[in-house]
């Protein structure tokens, strides 16, 4: 389908600013603005004096129709005074869940002449969250012949804020049998851990109640408690013990549903119902449980549903081996998830010239073309050309931007259209190519003299006429 657009005739001027249009894509798509705002700023709040800082005249802001483009509309551009707003209210946890840095790449579009910059506003954390445990209370079975230094992952707390305002420590209260450590996973996330400091008895005290509290590094720090309930019970003095303390294992991004994974293995010295080996998920491991499934007897790991490398690249769980007599031993599983190239690059036409004179130089600027691709890598690497063996060629501009120039001389006369197709094909293997057809007309100039269909005429007539 052609994309059309234009005015009809074409002054002489329109053909300068051709010349000028080339010279200015390379310095524009280079430049970049930079921006930061804290995070649910009120709708209208003003970001930056964006004409400003593009230099550009406030008079001239309706002519040169200033506007900002983004995968999703949270600015724009007020033309009385060329500042950027908020347009929509920003949720950081809602745009980049816990990423260290979130920022929104706009592009700003001036027209008269035609410039692209990159507008780049970083979004910055408030403690707006708590942090949060699933549960308010935590049951824990600890048999009574428990080694000194035995160790107890405790769930931990969810906290969506990042950087300071995020989890930062826990306290347990004050009790002479359990000290705690806060231990770090993979992906950066702090959960407890208690430690036993002296040896239990049943017989003298068979349970235990303590309270666990998170707390951010917000000001004023926000917080949350859980309370911890612990039965003591009967001797089994020997805990299961996995063959691993980490597993590792990797996996393609297009992986059925219900694939085997792994297998985890634990063994256990005792007999009886106190070698009986159950396996499951940590409680810490609550996202996992979504996406795979554990046999809690075989220790097999199958995947449920669908992988995509494109939003998560690894997993981290912390999986459980219990005996039947309470005792449990941890061990971690790690996923990392492979790239396939399963997107199709995509072909934008930015900014488009849908007609032009007939006489233009060779060289002269027909759109400006840019290409897209979710995959990593050279899955996401792409080349781009034009199909059709007419006088149009591409030009690479910056990042992912082509310049779709003329390339010979135009004859409305004898073509007054141009289909230029572009196509745009990943490295990956096999290669996926996307197209994309622009309509071009060409406008007529006076490049021809009128021409009498015979050289000379001989006509009779008769002298008697009246």
């Amino acid at each position: 389908m052609g994309i059309r657009a234009g005015r009809r005739g074409w002054p002489i001027k329109r053909q300068v600013l051709f010349h000028f249009l080339v010279s200015l894509f390379c310095r524009a798509l280079s430049e970049q603005i930079r921006y930061s705002i804290p995070e649910e700023m009120e709708k209208g709040s003003v970001v930056g004096n964006l004409a400003k800082d593009l230099g550009l005249e406030i008079r001239n802001l309706s002519y040169r129709k200033l506007r900002v483009n983004g995968e999703r509309e949270f600015f724009s551009v007020g033309l009385e005074r060329g500042d950027l707003l908020v347009r929509d209210r920003i949720d950081r946890e809602q745009i980049c869940l816990q990423t260290r840095v979130c920022a929104l790449t706009l592009e700003a579009v001036v027209e008269n002449p035609l410039n692209v910059f990159y507008v780049n506003v970083e979004i910055e954390d408030i403690n707006d969250n708590p942090p949060q445990f699933r549960r308010n209370v935590i049951n824990l079975n600890i048999s009574e012949s428990t080694q000194l230094g035995a160790k107890f992952a405790l769930e931990p707390a969810h906290d969506p804020d990042t950087g300071l305002n995020s989890l930062q420590t826990y306290y347990l209260s004050t009790n002479p049998v359990f000290s705690f450590e806060v231990k770090k996973k993979k992906d950066g996330n702090k959960y407890a851990e208690l430690v036993l400091e002296k040896l239990l008895d049943r017989e003298r005290q068979s349970s235990y109640h303590l309270v666990l509290s998170a707390v951010d590094g917000g000001n004023p720090a926000r917080s949350s408690t859980a309370q911890i309930r612990i039965s003591v019970t009967d001797a089994n003095d020997n805990a299961p013990v996995f063959s691993q303390d980490i597993y590792k294992v990797s996996l393609l991004e297009n992986l059925p549903p219900g694939s085997f994974v792994l297998r985890v293995e634990a063994s256990d010295k005792d007999e009886g119902v106190n070698a009986e080996i159950t396996f499951s998920f940590d409680s810490s491991s609550h996202g996992e449980w979504q996406m795979f499934s554990l046999d809690p007897n075989s220790g097999e790991i199958t995947s449920l549903k669908s992988l995509d490398f494109e939003k998560t690249k690894d997993y981290s769980m912390v999986l459980e081996a219990r005996d039947g007599g309470g005792l449990v031993t941890q061990c971690t599983v790690e996923i990392e998830i492979l790239d396939v190239n399963d997107n199709f690059p995509e072909v934008i036409f930015t900014s488009i010239s849908a007609k032009i004179p007939e006489d233009c130089s060779s060289g002269t600027l027909v759109a400006l073309v840019k290409t897209l691709d979710q995959d990593s890598g050279v899955n996401g690497e792409v080349t781009c050309r034009v199909e059709e063996s007419a006088p149009f060629r591409l030009e690479s501009s910056s990042r992912n931007y082509y310049k779709l120039l003329t390339d010979g001389p135009l004859d409305r006369e004898q073509t007054p259209e141009y289909n230029i197709t572009v196509t745009a094909t990943d490295k990956g293997n096999p290669p996926l190519s996307t197209s994309r057809t622009l309509t071009l007309h060409i406008a007529d100039v006076n490049d021809n003299t009128p021409i009498f269909l015979q050289p000379s005429y001989v006509v009779y007539v008769p002298e008697n006429n009246p």
